[in-house]
């Protein structure tokens, strides 16, 4: 079987997985897992002294324990195709997240269809932003700041290390990912402990988050959305995040950004965009529709690449 089967193979059918089934909850799943490891190890080793150092170790060592692991496994079972296949398959499928992400945000709306505070609530569960105080514009703002951001990183950041290093690489992306999201933050708990793992999550996104943004404005013919992604991406207090939030700012000639609260605390946030204008309700399908433009086209680029090569 040549090579480029068995990388096309188990993408084209991880993806259309992922179009059927999303992120189903009775599923195993070993995002959890990650999680559990994660909160082991911080259990036992932020506290005391050289945070900063045991942080770094833990997000070598369980980074490199998934890679590792998953190499060992995928170069064993590699001759077996018939075990190769749906192994790959499946753990590639655990790695993308665009239907469960285009869901949640249009749950958000609907919730918002119920009232304010279903919509807030609602809200609360994809965000880290506090959300009772936001109205219903500033709600629907929020879902695509969240779509756009998470389409780089739940999607094509895992795609694109699945280009360069397999199934391995994708699902040690995602373990740095999920590091990030529960011990990447800037506070007291987590400055130092957690610091190793953000930076090593802003440099894995340095790539895919442009190329996000690019695959946006391509597909759309947005020269506003390129004027933005030039002018407003570096603005974002992330490294990656502004660059997709931009590219959809301009897109829809909207408002991103701006003061929100996180955890008790206003962060000042620059404003990303300069049209402050209210969004309608059924624009989360435009925006739906441009997540799963990009991600189906990205698909198409690397198998187009694995043919040429």
């Amino acid at each position: 079987m040549e090579q480029k089967y068995l990388v096309v193979l188990p993408l084209l059918a991880a993806y259309v997985l992922d179009l059927i089934l999303g992120d189903p909850r009775w599923l195993p799943h070993p995002i959890r897992w990650f999680g559990h490891s994660i909160n082991f190890g911080e259990k036992h080793l932020n506290n005391g002294r050289h945070k900063l150092i045991k942080g770094a170790v833990l997000t070598i060592l369980l980074t490199g324990g998934v890679f590792t692991t998953c190499y060992f496994l995928i170069h064993f079972i590699r001759p077996f195709t018939y075990i190769y296949y749906p192994i790959a398959t499946i753990l590639l499928f655990f790695s993308l997240a665009n239907k469960s992400l285009i869901e949640e945000g249009k749950a958000v709306f609907a919730a918002l269809a119920q009232g304010l505070e279903a919509g807030r609530k609602r809200l609360s569960w994809i965000v880290g932003r506090e959300t009772d105080q936001l109205d219903e514009n500033k709600i629907r703002l929020a879902v695509f700041e969240t779509l756009s951001e998470n389409l780089s990183d739940g999607v094509i950041a895992p795609l694109f290390y699945y280009a360069i290093l397999g199934v391995p690489g994708a699902l040690a992306y995602k373990m740095i990912n999920t590091l990030d999201s529960m011990i990447g933050y800037k506070n007291e708990r987590f400055l130092l402990f957690g610091r190793f793992a953000a930076k090593l999550d802003d440099i894995t996104n340095f790539m895919p988050a442009r190329v996000t943004a690019l695959l946006m404005v391509g597909l759309t013919l947005s020269r506003r959305g390129m004027k933005y992604i030039i002018k407003y991406g570096n603005k974002h207090s992330s490294p990656n995040a502004g660059y997709p939030e931009s590219a959809l700012a301009g897109i829809l000639n909207c408002q991103f950004g701006g003061p929100n609260y996180y955890h008790g605390k206003l962060v000042e946030k620059p404003f990303i965009g300069g049209n402050s204008r209210a969004i309608a309700p059924n624009e989360i399908n435009k925006v739906a529709m441009i997540n799963h433009a990009v991600t189906l086209i990205f698909v198409i680029i690397i198998i187009g690449i694995q043919w040429i090569i």
